[in-house]
């Protein structure tokens, strides 16, 4: 069974990945990346870790074989353990025929196993659907950034795959509470067994986020919201959905409600209102509009790199010199007022990320562009925080 027609993956990742792979620059980067001298993990792992052998750890191992069964992975598997204080595990891209998964001596003393089951699935679903294939990281970290636009679908298609890789993770165990459980401890760091988690209790903070709140004020959005990964609650919530589904039970809801659902369950995180077609989207890209025209003006200086930005977000020859730049502060400030009273507090974040991405396009952003920022965060009432979460996200991305 190949990746594209596999019957669980998620809709969103592998429209979204289909399309990346066509795109000019995500190909030249690809196509860099293999002209590069080759570096061995393996051997960096060899020298760092532990290579957990069968005759070191058989349960482990037998843990792994099940994974792949379940999956239908016909790889070898190597399996390394490396010290660290951190919950964390990775799936790198095989080597020699081989591949890789990373577990952290946490981990691996902290999970149950069915938690294990999990998060051994989740890393092997990564490696099932070829998401290694995009390499978002250098794309969007990278000194020769992508363009706003695609680095904005590049987010959206890692936070898909997210999904995609939970659900692999899901198959394998086969337990909704042991998901609920091993994304719990990932996300808050207790391992302690005075609490117990189950997966409608931890769902239930996904409807409980002000992200959709009309007038509320965002007092503590995580750093998460410019992360390749969905917020928590909004991943074990889109597992609900998963095990209520005919994919999970064979009385479950179509494939096609499961899709609905999770393209709504994202679309809290996704800019979609780009291209949406609504009095909200609206008012958010008029505002986009004018805040970005004023970005570029407070450069000091129009750049080439920042008009290409711009019109990778609203259009070829959307920038143009002959624009009114004189009622151009009057005009952002009547259209802020329009926002707050028309757009939810959460989707208001959504435009200042998007601004951040125009103010770091040319790989540096000034005291006078952050101020910029800043101060239209304020006036859309986003806090301080989630600005400056933004700034370093977008340099410092693994």
């Amino acid at each position: 069974m190949t990746m594209e027609n596999h019957p669980f993956r998620c809709e969103g990742d592998q429209q979204l990945q289909a399309k990346l792979i066509l795109d000019a620059s995500v190909a030249a980067a690809r196509a860099k990346i293999d002209a590069l001298p080759e570096k061995s993990v393996r051997r960096q792992l060899l020298a760092t870790s532990l290579r957990l052998t069968k005759a070191m750890s058989p349960k482990l191992h037998g843990m792994l074989e099940q994974c792949a069964e379940k999956l239908r992975l016909d790889i070898p598997l190597e399996a390394f353990v490396y010290n660290s204080p951190q919950l964390n595990a990775a799936c790198i891209r095989p080597e020699s025929g081989k591949l890789l998964l990373m577990f952290s001596s946490a981990i691996l003393e902290k999970f149950d196993e069915d938690e294990l089951v999990f998060v051994m699935g989740h890393e092997l679903g990564h490696h099932l659907f070829a998401h290694h294939d995009i390499p978002i990281g250098y794309l969007v970290g990278g000194k020769n950034r992508v363009n706003a636009k695609l680095a904005l679908q590049l987010f959206s298609w890692s936070r898909y795959a997210e999904i995609s890789a939970d659900r692999a993770g899901a198959i394998c165990v086969g337990n909704p509470d042991a998901c609920a459980r091993a994304l719990f401890k990932l996300a808050s760091g207790l391992t302690t067994g005075l609490i117990e988690i189950h997966i409608d209790d931890f769902a239930d903070q996904a409807d409980e986020m002000e992200l959709e709140k009309p007038h509320g004020k965002q007092s503590g959005v995580s750093e998460d919201w410019f992360m390749t990964h969905p917020f928590t609650p909004l991943r074990v919530k889109a597992l609900q959905a998963f095990f209520k589904s005919n994919l999970a039970a064979d009385s479950g809801v179509s494939r096609a409600e499961l899709e609905t659902e999770c393209h709504d369950l994202m679309g809290m995180m996704s800019p979609n209102y780009l291209d949406e077609k609504s009095e909200v989207a609206e008012a958010m890209r008029r505002v986009l509009f004018a805040a970005g025209l004023g970005l570029i003006r407070c450069s000091g200086g129009v750049k080439e790199s920042e008009i290409e930005a711009f019109d990778s977000l609203f259009g070829p020859q959307a920038y143009s010199k002959d624009l009114d730049f004189d009622s151009l502060e009057d005009l952002l400030k009547k259209r802020v007022q329009h926002a707050n009273q028309l757009v939810p507090q959460g989707r208001k974040t959504q435009i200042i990320r998007d601004l951040c991405l125009l103010a770091v396009c040319d790989g540096r952003v000034t005291q006078r562009e952050r101020e910029y920022v800043h101060e239209l965060g304020r006036s859309l009432d986003v806090s301080g925080n989630v600005i400056e979460n933004c700034f370093i996200r977008d340099v410092d991305l693994d």
